[in-house]
């Protein structure tokens, strides 16, 4: 007798495009950085009404801005901004990836940047950069390496914040195939 094996289930993949209902949970998880961290160099906490027109801005701009969520509760945030102003640098995004401080560990990081990476190649977008504050943790690093992210420099002394100098690391990757990066 052969019984049927129903097919595994597919991996609940908790990451989706952020609305605005989502962005008082976005400022949270960020205000936590800004306050007791180094690993963004803001020292004032942007209100949910700057991160309405970040999101206005970047997915007018096609951009993504995504959310993930565990138990139907935002625990952290991704998006692709403009790596500089000027025209020539059009088609490279910087990307911004944190989780709520309970939420890390749990793949939550990688699932966000894998989304947010395949969602900038698909809008466009050539290079990715990733400025990673020097914050004693390798996390980032790591996380940005695994996703193919190569080394580009190390900016000394760049940040002031918490009353201590800190470093960046300069990181690249192409999103596009056959490409430099």
């Amino acid at each position: 007798m052969n019984v049927a094996v129903p097919p595994a289930p597919s991996p609940v993949r908790p990451v989706r495009p952020a609305v605005a209902a989502d962005l008082p949970s976005v400022a949270d998880i960020f205000a936590h950085y800004v306050r007791h961290t180094v690993a963004t160099f803001e020292e004032t906490p942007p209100s949910v009404a700057d991160w309405e027109r970040r999101l206005e801005d970047l997915t007018g701009r096609g951009l993504p801005f995504l959310v993930a969520e565990t138990d139907g509760a935002v625990v952290g945030f991704a998006h692709a901004s403009p790596w500089r102003p000027k025209p020539a640098y059009r088609f490279t995004v910087e990307d911004t990836v944190y989780l709520a401080p309970g939420a890390t560990g749990h793949g939550l990081g990688a699932a966000l940047l894998d989304v947010l990476v395949a969602e900038s190649a698909r809008a466009g977008m050539r290079q990715m950069i990733a400025v990673i504050a020097d914050t004693g943790s390798d996390a980032s690093l790591a996380l940005h390496r695994r996703f193919g992210f190569a080394d580009a420099g190390r900016l000394v002394g760049v940040g002031h914040k918490h009353g201590r100098w800190i470093d960046t690391f300069v990181l690249q990757r192409s999103l596009a195939a056959g490409q430099p990066g």
